[in-house]
């Protein structure tokens, strides 16, 4: 796994590299291919390695939007500007 100030990248076994849209729980991320941006996978880390699932792209936006909502409702504003910014590019 790669991480950087900002980004995190991953290499799937079919799909090659996905970025990290976001982080869900702390076991769980949300990524997506680098370039189209059109799969996406939620990825579980286990004890005996990452688990892959995929997830269609509206539901990938609902989870998205209802992160936004609980980081708004907490008031994580720092958190909340990055991954508003992160949905528009992916999203809009």
């Amino acid at each position: 796994m790669k991480s950087d100030s900002f980004e995190t990248y991953i290499n799937h076994p079919t799909w090659g590299l996905l970025c990290r849209v976001c982080m869900f729980e702390q076991n769980q991320e949300l990524f997506t291919t680098l370039y189209a941006q059109r799969l996406f996978f939620l990825v579980t880390s286990e004890p005996k390695g990452m688990k892959f699932q995929s997830i269609g792209r509206a539901e990938a936006r609902m989870m998205l939007e209802n992160r936004l909502r609980y980081l708004r409702r907490t008031g994580q504003t720092q958190e909340y500007d990055q991954l508003q910014s992160v949905f528009k590019l992916t999203f809009q």
